[in-house]
């Protein structure tokens, strides 16, 4: 796919500097963020969250709070990865001098875009049309 168009619409390397810093400290916060998450949804149990080390049941309810807050840190520690994963494609595309460049149509992703989704991998035609595929 993105082979046969790269370098048409990517980044120069000073082009691209910016977005690698930007990617970089996205990261290292994503990374901090997801090491908290998995301590705190795999390690931990109610009562030694609260400290309460004691032997006294718990009640029902607060056994399915337990488990909807474990659940949806795992759902957030789950995207964050998926996340992590497109950063790291990202990094390896300001590598290889393919950076900025719709691995879908091969054209320019327009800073805007790349501003405020920097680890995006379409431009956002190309984007819209994969939306949509998915909805329908």
């Amino acid at each position: 796919m993105g082979s046969t168009h790269a370098g048409k619409g990517a980044y120069s390397a000073e082009e691209s500097k910016a977005y690698h810093d930007k990617l970089r400290l996205l990261r290292a916060r994503l990374v901090g963020d997801t090491n908290h998450l998995a301590e705190s949804a795999l390690n931990r149990t109610r009562s030694e969250a609260a400290g309460d080390l004691s032997k006294m049941p718990i009640h029902m309810a607060d056994i399915g709070s337990d488990n909807y807050e474990q659940e949806f840190s795992l759902n957030l520690l789950a995207a964050e990865q998926d996340t992590l994963a497109e950063i790291d494609s990202a990094l390896a595309r300001i590598e290889s001098g393919e950076y900025g460049a719709c691995v879908e149509c091969g054209h320019r992703i327009k800073k805007s875009r790349l501003n405020a989704i920097p680890f995006t991998h379409y431009c956002i035609d190309c984007a819209s049309e994969r939306d949509q595929e998915a909805r329908g």
